[in-house]
């Protein structure tokens, strides 16, 4: 089947419609090309397709960086340049906004870039120890290892942490009941820490800890933990061992933070210090400022020294408990969730809220809540512009208007999208 290519679409594919003009879903394209595709999978309102051929290419198309592109999971957008791949995302960023949230923003979208290769300083990997080892990630929509011995979006740290991983497991020197590897560099890309999930049972580990303290020196910690399938059908995951130090510290502006291991951190090395600027310097100061999904107190720190009082909340445990590791005095560290923090806030009627919600949003009940409490701004900072438009239609409707949105592009080469709105009665 011949397609011309509408738009991209949030996910990373793009849209195209049949003869019928049911829409077509096509990975690793462009707008305006003309492709010859075939359809995999047909659903009540659309299609699935795999590309077979570019009849007619996009003049915005480059080869793509990375050896693996088209077949890991983890990019969507490197048959296209930086700056191609920022129209593509500020473009699905408005419409979505239309479309769900029910509004236009005419007005500039501010976008935030920095350097879109090896910008990432975590990264996980799935492991196949034994005979045939492999170290890598899922096929593109498969469960299925790809093994990778490189990672262009990664740091150059983890990059080399990930070649003497291969090097040990082809000698066989990587213990079989290992099923995952997550590796976390500090700001200065020198510190690093590993997470290391296993099968239930006893495995020796001490030599395999050895073998990588002394290929990669920078290694400040390990922390294993044993991972097996819930009732529920989720994994349940409890700390097994550690060795050496369980937290790096990173260093953001002049703020230095502790990060342990299974505690939320941003990702992309070269933007954190200026989202942290985006999102907490508005100009806006007072008597007290909440920080709502806090994390290790990224933003909070930052709202304290224009805030006389912050409550920064966080309900994951490794992350609370960095939380209150490294907040300063007129920070009050609360381990709750927003929905439950949210009703007891009628009385402290704060200046400003920062909500980092999760890719789920901040849900209608958690929405409703903070629009009821009528504080002058919010600062929303979203990870999925869907769950982003179903919430701002919350707080329009009680009253607020929207004075700016922004992109933070901390995924380049994928499809996600990072926007910041600014909100104000």
């Amino acid at each position: 089947m011949n397609l011309t290519i509408e738009k991209m679409i949030y996910g990373g594919d793009g849209l195209g419609r049949n003869p019928d003009g049911k829409a077509v879903f096509v990975p690793f394209v462009l707008p305006g090309e003309e492709v010859d595709v075939t359809i995999l999978e047909e659903k009540t309102g659309f299609s699935r397709a795999t590309l077979n051929q570019l009849l007619q290419p996009s003049q915005a198309r480059i080869e793509a960086g990375c050896p693996y592109f088209a077949q890991c999971g983890g990019c969507h957008y490197q048959q296209t340049s930086y700056p191609s791949q920022l129209e593509i995302k500020c473009a699905i960023l408005r419409e979505t906004l239309q479309r769900i949230g029910k509004f236009a923003w005419t007005n500039e979208i501010v976008i935030h870039s920095a350097e879109p290769w090896n910008y990432r300083n975590r990264t996980r990997m799935k492991v196949r120890a034994g005979g045939e080892f492999a170290l890598g990630y899922h096929r593109m929509s498969s469960h299925n290892l790809l093994s990778v011995k490189q990672c262009p979006i990664s740091s150059p740290a983890i990059n080399r942490t990930i070649q003497h991983l291969w090097q040990l497991g082809e000698a066989g020197r990587v213990p079989p009941a290992i099923t995952e590897i997550e590796i976390f560099a500090d700001h200065a890309d020198a510190a690093l820490l590993l997470e290391i999930y296993m099968l239930p049972g006893d495995s020796e580990l001490s030599d395999f800890v050895r073998d990588m303290q002394i290929r990669v020196p920078g290694i400040k910690g390990m922390s294993f933990f044993t991972q097996q399938s819930g009732r529920g059908g989720g994994d349940m995951v409890e700390l097994k061992q550690t060795f050496g130090e369980t937290a790096l510290t990173c260093q953001v502006g002049d703020k230095v933070f502790r990060v342990s291991a299974g505690s939320f951190f941003q990702t992309n090395r070269y933007l954190v210090r200026e989202l942290v600027q985006a999102v907490t310097a508005d100009g806006s100061s007072g008597r007290m400022a909440l920080d709502l999904y806090a994390g290790v107190g990224l933003f909070a720190a930052h709202l304290a020294k224009r805030f006389q009082q912050v409550f920064a909340v966080e309900s994951s445990p490794a992350s609370a408990d960095d939380l209150e590791k490294n907040m300063p005095r007129n920070v009050t560290a609360l381990r709750t969730t927003a929905e439950q923090f949210l009703p007891k806030c009628h009385n402290l009627r704060p200046d400003l809220v920062v909500v980092d919600p999760p890719r789920a949003g901040l849900g209608d009940k958690a929405a409703t809540l903070l629009a009821s409490l009528r504080v002058p701004r919010i600062t929303y900072l979203s990870c999925d512009p869907t769950t982003l438009a179903r919430d701002l239609r919350v707080f329009l409707e009680g009253g607020y208007r929207i004075e700016e949105v922004r992109m933070i592009d901390l995924f380049p080469q994928t499809f996600h999208i990072e926007s910041m709105v600014r909100l104000a009665r």
